[in-house]
């Protein structure tokens, strides 16, 4: 039954946990765009695609928003209610402070699992849409823009360079070199032009006026070649922008990389790869069957024979075979001696050769599987961090006692610092195949659940532990004991 006190705590808690989510989101979207923000200037993207983006970028950004929300709002929550002194009316009545977190962890509870539905089946859509959109965007070549002055070289094969512009369309002193098959490019040049855009966009028109055309003909190896002058006052020359637009790229391109997959769907992948890895050892006992003949042998009934051992200080001619023992030419023996060694190396990279090729689609594979299992770790961390943030924050704003947006925003920060680190410190052993995938996404969880619970035992003692007084008193007193101590020390004797 939710009493009055349940209803207390969580209207304190929902109005910071709402502002701080936003913000948090803000934040993190425009950490983004200010890595990004080169390739999207001076492109023309239309304020809709933009707003697309934004849309999937937000969704991607909330499994890490919503861990720092839930943090700084139960700090500000707690501080509120222990500066205002409610916090010492509540425990005075006889609640302690676990009945008094309840409804704020049922809380925390419900959008931890909230963040994993979220996490396995719109994020792995939000990554999909956003990396094709974002790819188009990154490899979408600037928006025409022709400058006085300078060449234009965006459109292929074509550079563009005009003297003077008037109203966008007028051009004095236009020069346009083309790229041929020829000797060399084709050059246009008019004191006068008219620049404009076909009725469907697709097409740049130039109307020159009072000009020249060059070009020469034939193979550029060729000692003959045709040079053509062609005088025009008036010359149309269309260009063509279809290389300028924006290309969606469809959504099928990318729909099998383990971002975008669910719990469900990376479990069958990681059952496929395991399986694929296991056939590798089949795979390089058959190709290596050729080279290593004994290998056949290799039964249940082998008979286990030794070699013959050899002398200590045996010669190599004493290894030789009977026919060539007899042979007195040292040259004979180096030569065999130089052949057996030829073939010796010619064998072992033809082994290194075919064992190559597999080991490199080995460790493809074994990176692949490590990845899909970091990702389907990832789901259910990311929602668990949720939880884990909020044990750590509940106490800690009951310690700290301070409300507001200062000291509460301090100890988020550094608590969510240490946690975006060791999350990604995980991330990064993961990939270097330092850690398995399941330790390297559990690290940050394994590490902050037990600060958790000690804020926790603090804060049910009443600790003063970010208490700079208590500190205060601390050091007068271990000050005073040192004192003590020095002064029952022995005095040296003095002269007489």
């Amino acid at each position: 039954m939710i009493k009055k006190l349940d209803i207390l705590v969580l209207r304190s808690f929902i109005g910071p946990f709402i502002a701080t989510f936003f913000l948090t989101l803000f934040v993190l979207i425009l950490q983004f765009f200010w890595l990004w923000i080169d390739d999207f200037v001076g492109k023309g993207i239309d304020a809709f695609t933009m707003l697309r983006l934004v849309v999937y970028l937000s969704a991607t950004l909330v499994p890490l928003a919503l861990p720092l929300a839930i943090l700084l709002s139960s700090i500000m929550t707690f501080g509120n209610l222990g500066e205002t002194f409610e916090l010492v009316a509540i425990k005075s009545a006889g609640i302690g402070l676990l009945r008094f977190m309840l409804p704020l962890a049922v809380v925390a509870a419900f959008l931890s699992g909230l963040a994993f539905l979220f996490n396995n089946y719109v994020i792995p859509v939000a990554n999909l849409r956003m990396k094709t959109l974002h790819y188009d965007i990154v490899n979408k070549k600037p928006a025409f823009d022709l400058k006085e002055g300078v060449f234009y070289t965006t459109i292929p094969d074509y550079a563009i360079k005009v003297s003077k512009k008037e109203n966008d369309s007028i051009l004095h002193n236009v020069i346009i070199y083309e790229a041929s098959t020829g000797p060399q490019e084709n050059i246009i040049a008019a004191e006068k032009g008219i620049m404009r855009l076909s009725s469907d966009k697709r097409f740049l028109e130039f109307i020159l006026f009072n000009g020249w055309r060059y070009e020469e003909r034939g193979n550029r190896y060729a000692n003959n070649t045709d040079f053509i002058r062609l005088g025009f006052q008036e010359y149309k020359k269309v260009l063509d922008l279809s290389s300028l637009t924006f290309i969606q790229t469809p959504d099928s391109t990318y729909k099998d990389r383990y971002e975008m997959l669910s719990t469900r769907q990376l479990s069958k992948n990681v059952d496929s790869i395991s399986k694929s890895l296991a056939r590798f050892r089949d795979r390089d006992i058959r190709d290596l069957q050729g080279y290593f003949t004994f290998s056949k042998y290799l039964d249940t009934g082998w008979i286990d024979v030794k070699a013959p051992p050899v002398k200590k200080g045996a010669r190599f001619i004493d290894l030789l075979p009977d026919s060539l023992k007899m042979s007195k030419n040292d040259q004979v023996l180096s030569a065999v001696k130089q052949t057996v060694v030829d073939q010796s190396i010619s064998y072992a990279n033809s082994i290194k050769s075919t064992i190559e090729g597999p080991s490199w689609d080995y460790d493809g594979k074994r990176k692949e599987l490590r990845m899909t299992m970091m990702t389907y770790h990832e789901k259910i961390t990311m929602s668990i961090a949720v939880l884990v943030l909020f044990l750590i924050g509940a106490p800690l704003g009951s310690i700290v006692r301070k409300g507001g947006i200062g000291t509460p925003v301090v100890f988020a920060v550094i608590f969510f610092v240490i946690f975006f680190l060791l999350n990604n410190f995980g991330k990064k052993f993961v990939k270097e195949d330092v850690l398995q995938p399941a330790a390297g996404m559990w690290l940050a969880t394994a590490v902050l659940l037990p600060i958790g619970f000690f804020l926790i035992y603090k804060a049910l003692h009443d600790s003063q532990l970010f208490n700079k007084e208590f500190y205060f008193r601390l050091y007068r007193g271990i000050k005073r004991l040192i004192g003590k101590k020095n002064s029952l020390k022995p005095q040296p004797a003095q002269p007489s």
